[in-house]
């Protein structure tokens, strides 16, 4: 069972309570594709953990105080300054979210044919990398592999591979560290991890960057799993980490607990320079970022409240407990749990459908079918390269679902209805069909595709 959440509801939303005949209907004019449900037919939206939080008494108060002043807003330095005083860079620039600052620091970085090595590359990162002529390289420890394994830092990048490609022909323009690791089934990277990461990059000549969306909740699993961090708080650690880097991008839809808005931090004034007129061009001003000035001051109220330990807990918790539920249920997840998400091990589940039926998919699908719960795949559909009918030419590694958990959201009667909806398909997983595409777009195709039942 989690622990009290340490917040009372104060502003309620009605959710939709539909039939499964009106999800039956719903999904297939969606094209069996759940980012194109409208959201009146969701009952319990664990889709994405971006931008889903609820804001707090004192973000919605720092809104109303928004200065809506085109250039050098009062809103902007104090983002700037709350920025400044946690990630130590000089240079801090907001943006509408994090591929935007993705876009602008791999257009100053990266040429055609270059490389970008990470731990693992989320969706959009590796779009904007790929975009731009680079190749996309994931580094992921050894431990990651073994979905069962308890390692505490599954979310590492693999040393000796990326002291080797360093040391290799392959011209790299960038090191980004993901943290937590959220392609890799949300697991954190250790402050060792880190920092060795980043002398190796150095001694390389390399920048090396944080992909930072989920900083805190990474600084929280540190304080409970890396020796010598039982006494920081989420803060120091943060601190830390950023200290250990050359700068950050961010979706601060994450960890700032907003709706809109990112972060792009910088050290060296050089890049800095260069980032900044892209940045003027394509989102707007430099105290602005393609931002509201309330959006600049919600910003940095959650950057201050995200860190504290009784929110971090409480948060963990109820991941956690989910992820009780679903074993308990007979679905296994990737362990250890992680904070922003429960990553369900499909293909365990659903040993009938192959890789090329998406079994994965066909587990979200049911999810929503049975429970109005809509959430996303990360297996074959995701992953899995296919050739121009939309045919599986390599599955993933894994077929995994992910339940992203907003922050502040739901409470724990949802969480135990997603692990009774989980529970019920559990009963009969062979019922569940397998998925076929029917439409399938170049590039980040799980957005945009479309299938049908393959039975």
């Amino acid at each position: 069972m989690p622990t009290m959440e340490p917040y009372r509801i104060k502003v309620v939303e009605p959710i939709p309570i539909t039939t499964r005949a009106h999800r039956e209907r719903a999904l297939a004019a969606a094209g069996y594709n759940p980012f194109n449900l409208a959201a009146t037919d969701v009952t319990i939206d664990l889709l994405s953990d971006s931008g889903t939080g609820a804001l707090s008494a004192e973000q919605q108060a720092a809104g109303l105080r928004g200065d809506e002043t085109y250039a050098g807003a009062r809103s902007y330095y104090r983002f700037r300054d709350v920025v400044q005083d946690l990630t130590g860079y000089p240079h801090a620039y907001p943006v509408h979210q994090g591929r935007a600052a993705e876009r602008i620091l791999f257009t100053a970085l990266l040429k055609p044919g270059q490389v970008s090595v990470s731990n693992t590359h989320f969706d959009t990162t590796r779009a904007n990398v790929e975009i731009l002529g680079g190749h996309a390289v994931d580094l992921p420890c050894r431990a990651a592999k073994d979905l069962d394994d308890d390692a505490p830092f599954k979310g590492d990048i693999d040393l000796e591979a990326l002291e080797a490609i360093l040391a290799g022909p392959r011209d790299v323009a960038i090191v980004l560290l993901t943290i937590t690791n959220n392609g890799g089934g949300g697991q954190p990277v250790s402050m060792a991890n880190i920092k060795a990461a980043g002398e190796i990059a150095r001694r390389h000549g390399v920048p090396f960057f944080l992909d930072a969306a989920r900083f805190a909740e990474n600084a929280w699993l540190v304080t409970q799993r890396e020796p010598g961090y039982a006494h920081h708080t989420p803060r120091q650690v943060a601190e830390e980490a950023f200290s250990l880097a050359d700068g950050c991008v961010a979706s601060l839809k994450k960890d700032a607990i907003v709706h809109m808005g990112g972060l792009l931090a910088i050290r060296d004034p050089e890049l800095a320079a260069k980032c900044e007129l892209l940045l003027i061009a394509t989102e707007g001003f430099r105290t602005y970022g393609g931002l509201a000035g309330r959006d600049l001051e919600m910003l940095a109220q959650g950057l201050l409240e995200v860190t504290d330990p009784e929110y971090l807990r409480a948060r963990a918790d109820a991941t956690a407990y989910v992820a009780d539920l679903a074993r308990a249920a007979g679905v296994d997840s990737v362990r250890p749990t992680g904070v922003h998400a429960v990553y369900l091990n499909a293909g365990r589940l659903l040993p009938h459908l192959p890789p090329s039926r998406f079994p994965g998919f066909a587990l979200a699908t049911e999810l929503y079918l049975a429970g109005g719960i809509r959430c996303a795949e990360l297996g074959s559909l995701y992953l899995g390269e296919l050739d121009d009918a939309g045919e599986l030419v390599r599955p993933a590694p894994y077929e995994l679902v992910r339940l992203a958990i907003p922050r502040r959201v739901y409470t724990q009667s949802h969480l135990e209805y997603v692990g009774e909806t989980l529970a019920e398909i559990a009963k009969d997983p062979e019922r569940v069909p397998g998925y076929r595409l029917t439409h399938v777009p170049k590039l980040l195709r799980h957005f945009n595709c479309r299938l049908e039942p393959a039975v």
